[in-house]
C-alpha cells in the first residue's frame, strides 16, 4: 500500500500521477486540511503534524509514504527520514516493526522538488519563475537545488498568493481565480520567463487558469509526473513491486512520453479506474472528496 499526505487537497495531484502508472495498487491519503496551507507554519509544527500523520498512515498498511506537498518536504523529510527510515538505528526498527504490526522495519519516503532542472534546460530566454509557497522558497532543499542553475539561468520567483486556498474553496476556474492567479504571474512575466515551475501540489488543478493567464508561449512545469517515476524505482528497490509490476509500470511510462511528444494530453490524463483508496482528512473532509470526484468522476 502506498501512503501519501499534503497539507491538504493538493496531494491529489500527485496521487494521479502515482495512479496511471500503478493502476493496480492500494493507497491512503491523509490531507491535513484543517491545518492548511503550511506556507507560514514553523518547521517545528510542519514536523510535529508530518511525524502525527506517518504513524496514521503506516498504521493503516502504508509501506512508502510520498510527502506529496512541497512545503512539507522541505521542513520535514529529513526528520522523517532519521526518524523512520534509518535502519542501521535499533529504535527506529522497533518503532517502525511496532507500528505495522511487523510488516516493515522501516518506511522509505519521496518528496516533492521544485522542477528547476527541466526548467533550466527548456528555456529559451533564459529565465525561469518558480511559484511556490514560503516555506518552500525558504527551504534547504529548493535552495541548494536552485544554486546548482542560477549561474546559467536566471531564476526569479513568487508565492502563489491565495492559490492554495483556491483550491481548498474549490474555486480552478472563472474571474476569481484568474485575477488571483494572475497578481502572482504577472511579475514573473514582466522579468522574461518564459517557463514556469509550479512548486506547490494544490497549483496543478489551476492549470487551464495558469495557462489562460500565462498565453500560449509560456511552459508550464509540474513535477509530479518525475516524483511518480521517482517512486516506481524507489519501490522496485524496496521490493515493493515484483517484476511483473514494475514493467508494466515501465511500459505505460513509455507510452505516456510518447503520447506528451506527440502533444496527446488526453491519452492517460483520464483514467479508466478509480484508485483502491482510503481518503483521510483532519477536517470534514469535503474539500477533498470535491477534488477527488473532479480527477474521478465515475
Amino acid at each position: 500500500m502506498i501512503g501519501l499526505f499534503d497539507s491538504g487537497d493538493g496531494g491529489l495531484s500527485v496521487l494521479r500521477e502515482v495512479h496511471k502508472l500503478l493502476p493496480d495498487e492500494k493507497y491512503v491519503f491523509y490531507g491535513d486540511n484543517a491545518n492548511c496551507p503550511y506556507g507560514e507554519k514553523t518547521p517545528e509544527f510542519i514536523q510535529d503534524r508530518a511525524r502525527e500523520i506517518t504513524e496514521f498512515l503506516i498504521k493503516q498498511g502504508a509501506q512508502i509514504i510520498v510527502v506529496a506537498c512541497n512545503t512539507a518536504t522541505a521542513a520535514a523529510i529529513n526528520t522523517l527520514r532519521t526518524e523512520y527510515s534509518d535502519i542501521s538505528n535499533p529504535a527506529v526498527k522497533e518503532k517502525v516493526l511496532r507500528l505495522s504490526n511487523d510488516s516493515r522495519d522501516h518506511i522509505q519516503f519521496i518528496g516533492m522538488e521544485p522542477a528547476v532542472k527541466p526548467a533550466a534546460i527548456g528555456t529559451k530566454t533564459g529565465v525561469i519563475g518558480v511559484l511556490a509557497t514560503a516555506g518552500t522558497l525558504k527551504g534547504s532543499k529548493y535552495l541548494t537545488t536552485k544554486e546548482k542553475f542560477e549561474d546559467d539561468v536566471k531564476i526569479v520567483e513568487h508565492v502563489g498568493q491565495g492559490w492554495v486556498e483556491l483550491v481548498e474553496e474549490g474555486i480552478l476556474t472563472g474571474p476569481k481565480a484568474e485575477a488571483t492567479v494572475k497578481a502572482s504571474i504577472q511579475p514573473l512575466l514582466d522579468e522574461g520567463a518564459d517557463t514556469l515551475v509550479l512548486g506547490c501540489t494544490h497549483y496543478p488543478f489551476l492549470m487551464d487558469t495558469i495557462k489562460k493567464v500565462a498565453g500560449p508561449s509560456i511552459q508550464v512545469i509540474d513535477p509530479a509526473p518525475s516524483v511518480a517515476r521517482h517512486l516506481i524505482y524507489v519501490m522496485a528497490q524496496e521490493h515493493l513491486l515484483n517484476e511483473q509490476v514494475a514493467t508494466q509500470a515501465l511500459a505505460r511510462l513509455i507510452a505516456e512520453s510518447e503520447a506528451e511528444a506527440r502533444g496527446d494530453t488526453h491519452s492517460m490524463s483520464d483514467s479508466d479506474s478509480v484508485p483502491d483508496i482510503k481518503l483521510y482528512s483532519s477536517s470534514d473532509g469535503e474539500s477533498l472528496n470535491r477534488i477527488f470526484k473532479t480527477i474521478y468522476p465515475k
